[in-house]
């Protein structure tokens, strides 16, 4: 998801007077668009289900992290152990 820093970077006050154009170009695009304030990044616009798809995949990010430190840390068990278990325990 590449910014382009001609088009994807608008003032606050270009916000302000052009708020549906650039609402219409983050969806056209499926760019996000910074907003400066003093000619600093200050926010990014980005459409609705992009923003989900991306926090999704952070999210499923931060779960293999974890797993990836069980293994690291030696909590982990064999597959079959684990199976047999959950047949007992499920009564299937």
């Amino acid at each position: 998801m590449p910014v382009s820093i001609t088009e994807d970077i608008k003032s606050v006050s270009d916000l302000k007077k052009k708020t549906r154009e650039i609402f219409e170009q983050v969806h056209r695009t499926g760019r996000p668009v910074v907003i400066t304030v003093n000619g600093k990044p200050d926010v990014v616009l980005l459409d609705a289900a992009l923003f989900e798809k991306k926090l999704k995949a952070l999210n499923l990010g931060a779960l293999l992290a974890e797993a990836e430190a069980d293994v690291k840390a030696g909590r982990t068990r064999a597959a079959q152990d684990f199976l047999k278990e959950l047949k007992r325990g499920s009564k299937i």
